[in-house]
């Protein structure tokens, strides 16, 4: 007679097999469909079947999928292999060469195939994968260079999100007051994770900052601890109107598994019941799609179910599945409760139904009708428009998934 422990244990085993399988299937698409051996770099917008329809290329895709060569050669040996690193070394001059600008340590946006600069976005988040990609290539290749630069765009980063964002273009006009906008703590915080989780100094080092983000973080936790808002006054007060209204599900919950991990850094059981039951429990429930179309995360809503004002709101996308697949195989890793497990399983589930090409093309389809369909947009690759398909969820989700899953099963066989 099976028991529930038995049940969890073989139901994970069965999820490390296909994980793994989809983890082969979608380097595999990447390496060979994506990598421009003419100008250098990669292409980001693919068809299903890896063609090329765009050449623009993209400074949050290439950092990515730099980072994401380096992290499954150093951490996976069966992904140490030579045309991978030097695919990652290539990306990495690639953005060195075409997309750093020394003068300023900002990043080009968007670049032509041969390197023209085309945009230049008013934001952190390309230099924040640019750093992340050059802190990679330094842990696998040694090359100082690499290490340098992550530095130099460190404190940019830093005085960006912390001091002030004016040199990054935006103006702060009289009708548009400042805000706390979710995504820039997050982003920090995954740069100081990424750059210090190895380093028992950095963490020192840097432990204010990480400080500072979690704070900012959890001040988006609003409604008696009901709703993660996008956007929130620099006090972490609701803001009125839509804007202030507004949540991606989604990303509640990545950032959940961005505070969970900084809980287990420090052994903090309060900040891990915060990010367990309110970022990540929460606003899986608040998000899901029970009474329709077969379950799903809804990109966007409205938390008082008012009109939600972006046309994708009602859609399906891959990314949000993926963090909380993370997510909840995360928080059932730290807290053994049946209930997290019957979370991830639904998320499962439905993405292997839904987001999975069942063809021999490996990578997951990006993006869903409400109703699951992928037939109007049928992309695995797409531009920043298109809410950045590329090199870089799916992986990072199958390759944390499964460490998560080997960690969990080596525990329980332990204890039994």
């Amino acid at each position: 007679m099976s028991t529930p422990l038995m049940d969890a244990v073989s139901f994970l085993g069965d999820c490390l097999d296909r994980l793994e399988s989809e983890l082969k299937r979608g380097v595999d698409f990447w390496l060979t469909h994506s990598h421009d051996e003419e100008h250098g770099g990669f292409f980001n917008c693919l068809t299903r079947e890896g063609i090329v329809f765009d050449d623009t290329k993209y400074g949050w895709l290439q950092g990515r999928q730099v980072w994401m060569y380096c992290k499954l050669y150093r951490e996976r040996e069966d992904f140490r292999r030579d045309d991978l690193l030097r695919a990652a070394i290539a990306g990495g001059e690639f953005l060195i060469k075409h997309f750093y600008r020394c003068e300023d340590h900002r990043c080009y946006f968007t670049v032509q195939r041969n390197g023209l600069p085309i945009y230049m976005q008013r934001k952190l988040f390309t230099e924040s994968f640019f750093l992340l990609a050059m802190t990679e290539l330094f842990r696998v290749t040694g090359e100082k260079k690499y290490q340098e630069l992550a530095d130099a765009v460190f404190g940019k980063i830093r005085y960006w999100a912390r001091e002030d964002d004016s040199e990054l273009g935006r103006p702060h006009l009289a009708g548009n007051p400042r805000a706390n906008e979710l995504a820039i703590p997050m982003m920090f915080l995954c740069v100081l994770q990424e750059m210090c989780l190895e380093d028992e100094n950095l963490l020192k080092k840097h432990k204010d900052d990480m400080k500072w983000c979690t704070q900012h973080i959890l001040s988006h936790l609003q409604r008696d601890k009901r709703f993660v808002l996008e956007t929130v006054s620099p006090e972490g007060i609701e803001l009125e109107g839509s804007r202030g209204r507004f949540m991606n599900p989604g990303h509640a919950i990545e950032a959940g598994w961005f505070l969970l991990r900084q809980a287990n850094l420090l052994d903090d059981d309060e900040l891990r019941k915060t990010a367990v039951d309110h970022f990540i429990v929460r606003s899986f429930a608040n998000g899901w799609d029970s009474a329709k179309y077969d379950g799903g995360l809804i990109y966007f809503l409205d938390i008082d179910g008012r009109p939600s004002i972006p046309l994708e709101s009602n859609m399906k996308l891959w990314w949000p599945h993926c963090e909380a697949i993370i997510a909840f195989l995360m928080a059932y890793r730290t807290r053994r409760d049946d209930v997290l497990l019957q979370h991830f399983k639904k998320v499962y589930d439905y993405s292997m139904k839904y987001f999975r090409d069942d063809g021999e093309v490996g990578e997951w389809f990006g993006y869903l009708a409400r109703n699951g369909s992928r037939d109007e947009n049928p992309l695995k690759g797409g531009p920043y428009k298109d809410f950045n398909l590329g090199c870089f969820h799916t992986l990072r989700c199958f390759h944390m998934a499964t460490q998560l899953i080997r960690e969990i099963l080596k525990t329980e066989l332990v204890k039994n």
